[in-house]
């Protein structure tokens, strides 16, 4: 059976949770305190050198970790990366936009002021994340009036991708209440079968 290894309020992790569930594939979870160091082990870092969550380990001694590339990989051949070659690429391209220019302002944002603390000395880069990480839903807010979902008609990968760390935003002390499309847009996302959200307990495996 399938291993996530994890930190349960992270967005990265949820994303394999939410795609795991909704496809309906059975997985186990350990649960590890990155407060406190458990990623940075030796025998943590023996799966996954870069020492974060989440991996997943697919077979004893097989080992999967970057939450895109895990999502990517179960969804496969399945409805949520689209056969259209160009909506395909935008799937891409929107995960690829939730990496570079939107998890690490939003998600970090998030991370100091909910879970960890600013760091000291790091005010001033906080302001600057939070500035960025508006930069990143001021586009999504512009995409999403257009489409339904960010790879045209089809909630797919992307939508996962961006969902997780954007719909916990004001945790980030984010003010979601200034758009119109995004808020439209997560109860899309919400309605699609087997939703989960990032606070339910892990599923029972079956």
């Amino acid at each position: 059976m399938v291993k996530l290894y994890q930190f349960h309020p992270s967005g990265n992790c949820y994303k394999v949770r939410l795609l795991l569930h909704q496809l309906g594939i059975p997985f186990q979870v350990e649960e590890l305190d990155i407060m406190t160091g458990a990623t940075r082990t030796p025998e943590f870092k023996a799966k996954n050198p870069i020492a974060r969550v989440p991996i997943v380990e697919l077979e004893p001694g097989v080992f999967l970790a970057e939450s895109n590339a895990i999502i990517s990989y179960f969804a496969e051949g399945t409805p949520f990366v689209p056969t259209d070659k160009l909506e395909r690429a935008r799937m891409l391209q929107w995960m690829f936009f939730e990496q570079y220019s939107h998890e690490p302002y939003v998600a970090v944002a998030r991370a100091w002021i909910a879970f960890f603390g600013i760091p000291a000395g790091k005010e001033r880069e906080l302001e600057e994340r939070i500035q960025k990480g508006y930069a990143a839903l001021d586009v999504m807010e512009g995409e999403l009036k257009q489409r339904p979902f960010f790879a045209g008609n089809q909630y797919s990968l992307a939508d996962i991708a961006l969902y997780a760390y954007t719909h916990v935003a004001e945790e980030g002390h984010f003010d979601l209440s200034r758009y119109r499309a995004i808020p439209a847009w997560f109860e899309r996302v919400r309605s699609q079968p087997r939703h989960l959200r990032i606070t339910d307990p892990v599923p029972a495996s079956r």
